[in-house]
Formats: structure tokens, C-alpha cells, sequence
């Protein structure tokens, strides 16, 4: 092992975050980590879905090979992006798996508003088969919407009509005069891209003569409101989108390793119905060198998250759902056993197989072969199959 590591990684900002955290973990005063930038397929094909941009890793084969090929001595992957089947010769190892971060999905809306608050027709949008029949299931009247993106894009997309069209109310309140008026409500306190609701009502601003402007005026200039916008919101002001999303379901992981969290109202998705897909909140270090593995191993591998994200890989390979069906599955080690929850949907929501069992930890693989085989024969193998059936017929 040389003295400097070379870590390959995707360009976003939230791989580079990810990969910067296990490069500081494994830097020494004897040991530096170069970070090595590589674009994937998933990144180059930005307008297609995941689910059809290959069963073999649309974000992690690219890095990978730089492992195989030595130009790299290991790679940072998101986990539940890295397929549970081969795909080399067998000489490439998850060598690390850090601390999880939360593993479930959070809904996003500009108001903080839950699921079950959300009306009939509402759109929300998601990039996940998962997500998107877990939405049915539980909100057949919603309208679920494709999106595509890293965690900043899709916020922008979500708040950007929200944004614009109240930019608009408060320049046609200026250019009326209103702007400098009376006090309009306790604006100043609003969080990021608050409507005024008090002052405005249902402004939605959608089409000409539907933007609403309150009589009373706005307490603040056109400049003021805008200086008090995050960069988050400013970008999404410029941003032209074909779709208006109403709310968004994203990984909860993902808004807080982006440092986003707290830039939008969330609000925590029920784990038991809205199960994760397996892996997600962690992290895996790929690497091929012994050397390079040992020290990724003592470094960062969090033996609590190995085990319970290895439970829920075999569960899904054992299924052999990978990205083509709506599979959720997430375990949590507790003293010593495993409790994992599986949930296999149709694609449309309507049907599903699921089930919860308490593995002992000292077989944990095994045991989750078995509770896989289980869900199988019980329905979930026919509904995997119907799904690759629909993404085969959409190739």
C-alpha cells in the first residue's frame, strides 16, 4: 500500500461529502487520500430513470473498474446503489461499511405538510419504483411524478414554482405602490419561500390573473424579501421546470450528509409502511488490494451496520428484486438478534407480500436466505417477476 490512497468517487456534493468523511478517517500523519473524481453512467444519462439504466450499478461499475483497473485503490459508494450480484471476478470487496445515518424516507413540502395532509391530486415526486408504489399503496387519489437529480436539483424543482410565483405577488404589490404599505402580518419570522398565507390566502399563482396580492401590501421591498432567500432558494427562483412538484420523497440520509436538512420541512415517513430499500443511509468502501482493505476495515467498519445491511442485501438478492421491483427491506440489530421487515409491492401499489422477523445474529446471512424464501413462496417472486416484466416492455 502506498503512502497516498487514491478514492474514486462521483462529482456531486453529496458523494464528494461522502467521500471526503471516509477519506478523513483514513488519513494519518503517515497517509494522505487523493480524491479522484470519475462520472458514471448514471450521471452522463440524466433523464432517464434508474431502474432503466442497467441492473449492474448506474452509479457504481465507472468507479469500480478504477479499483480493477489500479487507477484507484478504493471507492465510496452510496450502498444501496451497489448490486448484490458479481460483477467482476470476485476479487473486489465491500471493505467498509461506516456508521449508518437514518435509514428512513422523509416527505418534503414547502409548508411541512404530512402525507396524510396533503389533497387528492397532489403530485409528488420521486425517482424510486420503491417510493412510488409505497406512495399508492397508502395515497392511491395522489399523483406520482419522475424526477431526476441530486438532492439540491430536485429541492429547486420543487420549490421553484412556489418561489416564482410569490417573487410576482410581491412585484405587482411595488409596482401598485402596496410595497411600502402597512404591515402585512408578521412576514419577517417566515420561513424560506413562505407564501404570507395570513396576508394572501391560496395564492398560487398558476396562470394570469390567478396571482392574488394582499390589499394591506407587503412589509418588506422586492430586494429585502429576495436578500433574505437562501442560495437554495435563489437557484430555484431561476429554474424552469416542466413538472410542478407539490411535495417531494426523498432519503432522509441524503438531505442530512448534503447539509440540506434544514434548508426545507420535512416530515419522517413511517418505517413499518414506507420501508427502506436495503442499504440505504450507509455507506460501502470497495477496494481489491488486502493492505487497502485491512486499513478500510479498521478505519471506518461499523459492525452493527455491517450486519444489518448484510441482512437486507441477501434478502434482496435473495429475491433477486435488485432495482427493477418495489423491494424494501431494513433491519436493526437489537441485542442478539436482527429484526428485519420486508415489503414487496406491485408496482401500482395495489398488492404486496410483507413480512417482519427476528433473526439470530450469530447466522444472520442464513437466517435471512430462509425469511427471503419465505416471502417467495408466499407471493413476492411473482410479483418481482410482473415487475421486470413492465420495465422489459418499457426497454
Amino acid at each position: 500500500m502506498t503512502d497516498t490512497l487514491r478514492l474514486a468517487t462521483r462529482g456531486s456534493d453529496l458523494a464528494l461529502r461522502q467521500a471526503g468523511a471516509v477519506g478523513d478517517a483514513l488519513s494519518t500523519r503517515r497517509r494522505d487520500v487523493e480524491i479522484h473524481r470519475v462520472e458514471t453512467r448514471g450521471d452522463e444519462i440524466r433523464d432517464e430513470l434508474i431502474h432503466r439504466l442497467g441492473r449492474t450499478g448506474a452509479f457504481v461499475r465507472a468507479l469500480d473498474e478504477e479499483v480493477l483497473a489500479g487507477d484507484a485503490d478504493l471507492a465510496v459508494h452510496s450502498l444501496k446503489d451497489v448490486p448484490t450480484e458479481t460483477i467482476d471476478d470476485g476479487s473486489l470487496v465491500i471493505a467498509g461499511v461506516p456508521e449508518r445515518a437514518p435509514a428512513g424516507d422523509v416527505l418534503v413540502h414547502p409548508d411541512g405538510l404530512a402525507l396524510d395532509e396533503l389533497p387528492a391530486g397532489a403530485v409528488i415526486g420521486t425517482g424510486s419504483l420503491r417510493r412510488t408504489a409505497q406512495i399508492k399503496a397508502s395515497r392511491p387519489d395522489l399523483t406520482v411524478e419522475p424526477i431526476r437529480g441530486n438532492v439540491d436539483t430536485r429541492l429547486e424543482k420543487l420549490l421553484a414554482p412556489h418561489l416564482q410565483a410569490e417573487h410576482e405577488r410581491r412585484l405587482l404589490a411595488e409596482e401598485g405602490g402596496d410595497a411600502e404599505g402597512d404591515d402585512a402580518g408578521d412576514a419577517e419570522g417566515d420561513d424560506a419561500g413562505d407564501a404570507e398565507e395570513n396576508d394572501a390566502g391560496d395564492a398560487k399563482g398558476k396562470g394570469d390573473g390567478d396571482t392574488e396580492i394582499p390589499e394591506e401590501g407587503f412589509d418588506r421591498t422586492v430586494e429585502e424579501w429576495f436578500d433574505d432567500r437562501s442560495e437554495l432558494e435563489r437557484a430555484a427562483m431561476g429554474r424552469v421546470v416542466d413538472v410542478e412538484y407539490d411535495a417531494l420523497v426523498l432519503a432522509e440520509a441524503g438531505l442530512l450528509r448534503s447539509g440540506l436538512a434544514d434548508a426545507v420541512a420535512t416530515t419522517r415517513l413511517p418505517r413499518e409502511e414506507f420501508v427502506p430499500a436495503a442499504g440505504q443511509g450507509a455507506i460501502a468502501v470497495t477496494a481489491t488490494d488486502p493492505d487497502v482493505i485491512e486499513a478500510v476495515r479498521s478505519a471506518v467498519d461499523h459492525p452493527r451496520t455491517r450486519v444489518a445491511v448484510t441482512v437486507e442485501r441477501t434478502v434482496l438478492a435473495e429475491l433477486n428484486g435488485g432495482c427493477i421491483a418495489p423491494i424494501g427491506v431494513s433491519a436493526l440489530v437489537q441485542g442478539e438478534h436482527v429484526h428485519v421487515r420486508a415489503r414487496v409491492l406491485s408496482t401500482d401499489g395495489t398488492e404486496e407480500v410483507a413480512g417482519s422477523r427476528d433473526l439470530p445474529i450469530r447466522n444472520h446471512a442464513k437466517a435471512a436466505e430462509s425469511f427471503a424464501a419465505e416471502l417467495a413462496d408466499r407471493g413476492a417472486a411473482d410479483l418481482i417477476a410482473a415487475a421486470r416484466e413492465e420495465v422489459d416492455a418499457d426497454e
